[in-house]
């Protein structure tokens, strides 16, 4: 590496740091540390251990963060300093040993970056993804199920674990609904931005006249909750309903009368798995699957809540199309939100979703 590169490739990389050092508040954060050091040592912190694990995640998350930070701003320091040596006096040795340290401190920027982006409550859950076509029939279905497909490539090549709580397939091809768990680390924080409704245009392969068709499916994301959060769900409030499990979930449906579909009247929000092996396990999964929902419904309106205090318009809210996939005349995915585009259509079909998902993280820091 030239010195030239060096040192401008450290200059943009310190003020990188220092900028995203100032967007995470790092005296508030060191303040918060301070507070969850001390509330681990009040008499009878361990008695509710559902929260004192919670405290001490969120802690050494925090910790995590405000160290990592600290020691890439050393190191970056510390090399800006020599590459001002080096402007001074010349040496070729030097100068490889300090662009071999530059090289591994990149990768640790890069890795710290992603680390911030993911840093936010909930991100690292499990992540429930529902999927529905929209008006448009086959052709619609059919969009929903290569979503599907491409979803489940995506967590694949993340090494993460995919489970079909419900499955309706549709009528002539493709999926009417489709519910499914993604298991693995920060699945949430990395899938959260997919949340929306999503366009294709191509050739339609169900039209024999080969005429060109404009398709919608929408993408629910929610993060998933286990026994952390506690939502009281009355039981005159809740209507269930049993039913045959159906449809071509494969083997991980279970074909019995135990799927069971939960409607919380209030809301009107409905939630139904037909993966368990028992009606029972199917009804606390259909349960937790409606707490999710229903917290993540309460974070939304806090979220719109502080965006009509600061004025600001979102465009991400349900309902709103996040994304473009145009197979024909041309072929160019783009993302509305961020600009983000690319004409590597099969490779994003077939899972590679990350470019779209970092834009959109950094978009949001931003």
């Amino acid at each position: 590496m030239e010195l030239y590169e060096l040192k401008q490739g450290v200059s943009t990389h310190l003020e990188k740091l220092r900028s995203l050092g100032e967007s995470l508040d790092l005296p508030q954060k060191a303040q918060q540390i301070e507070e969850y050091d001390r509330q681990t040592l009040e008499e009878g912190f361990w008695n509710d251990q559902r929260k004192a694990q919670a405290i001490i995640r969120s802690r050494n998350s925090l910790k995590d963060i405000v160290d990592n930070y600290q020691s890439l701003l050393g190191q970056m320091e510390s090399l800006n300093e020599t590459a001002d040596v080096l402007k001074e006096e010349m040496d070729i040795e030097l100068l490889e040993i300090a662009s071999e340290e530059y090289s591994e401190v990149e990768k640790q920027f890069s890795a710290f970056e992603i680390q911030v982006l993911l840093s936010h409550e909930y991100d690292q859950n499990n992540a429930i993804l529902e999927l529905h076509p929209g008006a448009g029939g086959t052709e619609s279905c059919d969009w929903a199920s290569m979503l599907y497909r491409m979803y489940t490539r995506y967590a694949e090549k993340k090494g993460w674990k995919v489970t079909v709580l419900d499955y309706l397939a549709g009528e002539e091809a493709g999926i009417k609904s489709v519910t499914f768990l993604v298991e693995g680390d920060k699945a949430y924080g990395y899938l959260k931005g997919e949340k929306g409704v999503h366009r294709l245009v191509r050739i339609s392969p169900f039209d024999s006249g080969a005429r060109r068709h404009t398709s919608f499916a929408s993408l629910e994301v929610m993060p998933q909750f286990n026994d952390e959060i506690e939502i009281e769900i009355k039981p005159e409030d809740l209507i269930v309903e049993t039913k045959r499990a159906s449809g071509a979930g494969g083997q991980h449906i279970n074909k019995t009368d135990s799927a069971v579909r939960m409607v919380h009247k209030p809301t009107g929000i409905v939630a139904t798995c037909q993966n368990g092996r028992s009606q029972h396990e199917n009804r606390e999964e259909a349960l937790r699957i409606l707490k999710s929902r229903l917290y993540q419904l309460e974070i939304e309106e806090k979220e719109k809540k502080l965006r009509e205090i600061k004025g600001e318009q979102s465009a991400n809210e349900w309902g709103s199309q996040i994304r473009s996939y145009v197979l024909h005349p041309y072929s160019l995915i783009k993302d509305v939100r961020t600009g983000y585009e690319t004409s590597q259509v099969q490779a994003v079909l077939d899972g590679d979703l990350d470019e779209f998902i970092f834009a959109y993280l950094k978009s949001q820091v931003q």
